[in-house]
This record gives C-alpha cells, structure tokens and sequence, in this order.
C-alpha cells in the first residue's frame, strides 16, 4: 500500500497519467492497478488555490470518512469539483480541444489561422480517430469530476450540516452537467436523427467506485438521468449564489437546454420561464466581455484570484491587437453576419492586425477595458440571453409562432439600434437559428446546434483575412450524417473499460 501510495504521489505531479496507461495497456493482470492509479491522480492531482470564487485550496483526497466531517469539508468538497471546470480541458482553454473551444472549432463559426500554431488542426479538418483520441482531456476530466461530485453525494448520508442541502444540490447539478457535456460531444443528440434515442449515450456514473466497468446508456436514457439529476438539484439549489457557484437560474437554464436537446419543447419552455436573470441591455453587452460588468451572466468562473493561473483568451489569439498571432479567426461568412448595428460585433470581434496581414479576430475572452492581461478573462458560463432564445426555438416548434416572436425580440431589442421584426413562417425559424449563432458565437454552443437540427457544416471556402481572402481552413464540409459529428471514445478508455462500445464507423 505505501508503494502504491508512492507511486500515485509520483504520478500526481504528471501530465502523462493516460499516456503511462496507454503503454501498460496490454499488461492485463496489471490493467486494473493501473486504471486505479490513474484516476487516484486524477483525484489527488494538484489544484490551486479557490475560495468562494475559486481561490482557496479545494478539497481534493481519497474519499475517507474522516475528510468529510465539517460542513468546512463539504464547502472545500463542492469547491474541488467547480475546480475541475477550470482545467484546460474543460473551460481553461486548451491547445487539444475542450469546452470552450471545441464547439465552434469543429463548426463553422472560425477559420484555422495560417500564421498561428496549428493548434486542434485535427479538430478542425475532421481528421480524428479513436487511436488519434480527439478530446481524451474532456473525456477524463469530465469523469473526474463526476468522481468528485459523487464522493461527495456519498459521504453526505451521513452528514447533518446547515449546508448540506445546498452542496448536495450542487454536486447533483455538477454531475449532470459533466454527463450533458460527455454526451453532446460522443454521442448523438436526441434530434439529430430517428434512431438517435436509441443508439449508444455515455456512461452515466453515480458511485465512486473507481474499480467500475460501466456500459454507455442509450442517448434516452442518458439524458433522462441528466434530466432527473438537474430537477433533483432544483430541490436544494439557492435561488442565489456567491461567484463562481450555481443557483437556481443556473440550474434552470441547462434544464432548459437539456430539454431543447430531447426535443421535449413544453418542458424546456417551462424551465426557461423560471429564470429570473435578466438579458444584458445593449449598453452593457461590451462591458460584459471586458469584465466590467456581469449582466445577464448566470454562471461564470473569476480567472483573478491569485494562484489561479489560467489565460483562456489564448485559445483563440496570443500578444496585442497590432501584432496578433491569431489560432483561429471569425469566419469571413459568420463576420458578414453581423449587422453594423449590433453591437455583438463591437463586443464579440476585433479588427487585428500583424503586420501587413489583416484580420477578423476573436474578442470575445481576450480585451479587457483595463488593457490588462490580454486573454485573462472571466469564464462566461450560463447566460439568460440562452432562455430565451430557447423559448423562441421551442415555442416555433410548437407552432406558436407569436409567443416565438416575442422571445426572440426580447434579446434582439437589446442588440441592435434598430432590431429586426415580425418574420413567420419559415423565416422566424431561420431568425431564431441566426440569433443563436450570432449570440453564442465562440462561446460552447454551435456544433451542437448543427447536429441537433441535422444541418451539415458549410465553412464557404473563404481564407483567414479580414476580406475573405488569404489560406482557408484545410477542409470546408462535413455532411449530414457523418461519423464525425460523434468523437470516438478514447481508445485507452477502451481498453480500460471492455464494456464501452466504439462510435460506428471507428
């Protein structure tokens, strides 16, 4: 035991964990100390400092009884598992792909910049096997924090502390949103085809038994038990939070979007309808993304507390306006997109430049008013703008065309000088789509709204300049029923776990 011991604290200070398991892997008398030792890393590796907004020392061990005595333990648990949102492999921003990125990556939304590093090329280009493991970074860092989230959920049986209501309902939220975040990335969404309810979902884990050889769910199934963990987190989530922690809206919206996902339109209505938060008027939309303001932000992550050190806005560009190296720029079609008079484009795009090289960059996670720290910006998480426009796209598809006006013009009145009205038919569908890209550009959301309306990816075959012209992304398309639009499972996650199915076609 103290060798083992040894070994897992040697292994902690490690990037390499999955990689050390990938050589072992055909060891089989050895595949299941292996796979302990690589997710007791997984659970003690080393955090950084996180108080209520993340900046004090989270509780992150060995699930024993003895950590969790104090309703303390249980605060330093809960914030150990919103630690885990901030890895790069989530929301921290990732050369490999992750959260923040991955969605608009694989979309339509941005063009591979040629003057930048290549980063997430494959991503891009739809070049991904499972030997390649597109996104393994997600894919573990997601279970790990659904480790946490379930240590926790077990040890409070026991536990009688004035806060465990609240920690409960937000391990509970946690896990779901770890879950939601897994399936929408290697799984079919519910609306993506007729058979899509039936095909293979993910693992959904509820034990911290790490010895565990689970077997993915259906999508139905999976995302019925996202759905069960969100409604019971509804049960014992404050209606208000400190920073950095959900509260009811929260919970509220990834209900809401959850159900959008499955289709089930009344349900997601009625779950956005219970978010009080309020859409950020026009004149602050700006201020939002340089940290002056956090209107009509549910959920986000403060990336300033000391001994957090995460730069997000580097996922998309590095070093200053006149002097951009940019990884990925605003597609020239999607830059077409926005209207001079909506100020999205003040807040969500830049006009950059290296040299004689001229470019549509990204703003959104990289300015901030105080010229400070290019890329060091707060995490934006959930937003009200997203319940309504999930009432506008639900209400259409119940044929209540008036009551999907008036939602979609509840965000538009607050973007452009002058906002458009009045569409019906199929014109207000296709109003409602284009507000959603325009208002979650570069922000998690796209490739799963393509794949949810079964639409192919159509990048316009235009270069990474700000005209249109220059080097284009290596690959334009991706049809309508493409492998691709599932990652692979990780292939080491395979061979640990003989009970995960493959995705067709890899």
């Amino acid at each position: 035991m103290k060798l083992l011991f040894t070994v897992i604290q040697t292994l902690s200070h490690s990037n390499s964990v999955w990689m050390l398991v990938s050589n072992l892997k055909k060891i089989d008398k050895m595949k299941k100390i292996i796979y302990k030792i690589a997710v007791l890393t997984l659970v003690i590796g080393g955090f950084t400092s996180c108080d209520n907004e993340l900046d004090q020392i989270p509780f992150d061990s060995l699930a024993t009884s003895q950590a969790y005595i104090t309703a303390s333990d249980f605060e330093n648990a809960a914030r150990g598992i919103y630690s885990t949102l901030t890895n790069a492999s989530l929301y921290g921003g990732s050369d490999a792909g992750g959260m923040l990125d991955a969605p608009d990556v694989l979309a339509d939304n941005v063009t591979l910049a040629s003057k930048g590093r290549g980063s997430r090329r494959t991503l891009h280009n739809w070049q991904y096997s499972a030997s390649t493991e597109p996104m393994s970074g997600l894919y573990e860092r997601s279970y790990q924090m659904i480790f946490r989230a379930n240590t926790l959920l077990e040890q409070s049986v026991s536990f009688e502390g004035t806060n465990k209501e609240k920690v409960v309902a937000e391990a509970k939220a946690l896990r779901a949103l770890g879950h939601l975040n897994l399936a929408t990335f290697f799984a079919k969404l519910p609306t993506q085809s007729a058979d899509a309810n039936s095909s293979p979902g993910v693992a959904y884990v509820t034990t911290a038994d790490f010895s565990i050889e689970p077997a993915r769910l259906s999508v139905g199934e999976t995302y019925d038990m996202i759905v069960q963990d969100l409604k019971d987190a509804l049960v014992g989530i404050p209606a208000t939070s400190e920073p950095g922690r959900l509260n009811a809206d929260g919970v509220n919206t990834l209900l809401s979007r959850t159900y959008l996902y499955m289709g089930q339109w009344q349900n997601s209505i009625d779950a956005a309808n219970a978010v009080t938060k309020a859409v950020a008027p026009r004149n602050t939309v700006v201020g939002v993304w340089e940290d002056v303001t956090k209107d009509g932000v549910i959920f986000w992550i403060d990336v300033d507390p000391p001994g957090l050190d995460i730069t997000p806005g580097v996922t998309w560009s590095q070093f200053g306006v006149n002097t951009l190296v940019p990884e990925y720029v605003v597609s020239y079609p999607l830059f077409q997109l926005f209207e001079d008079d909506d100020i999205r484009k003040d807040a969500y795009t830049l006009q950059a430049r290296n040299g004689p090289s001229k470019y549509n960059a990204i703003k959104k996670l990289f300015a901030r008013e105080d010229g400070q720290f290019p890329g060091r910006v707060d995490i934006k998480i959930l937003r009200a703008a997203e319940s309504k426009l999930n009432i506008a796209e639900a209400q259409y598809n119940l044929g209540n065309e008036a009551a999907a006006l008036a939602a979609l013009d509840a965000v538009r009145s607050k973007r452009y000088a002058s906002p458009p009205t009045g569409e019906t038919g199929t014109a207000l569908r296709d109003a409602i789509r284009l507000e959603r890209r325009l208002e979650f550009a570069f922000e998690s959301q796209r490739f799963f709204d393509l794949k949810r309306w079964a639409l192919p990816v159509e990048r316009g075959g235009f270069g990474d300049l700000n005209d249109g012209t220059g080097v284009p992304s290596e690959a334009q398309n991706l049809a309508v029923g493409s492998k691709f639009f599932q990652l692979p499972i990780p292939q080491t996650a395979m061979d640990l776990n003989p009970n995960l199915e493959q995705n067709s076609g890899y």
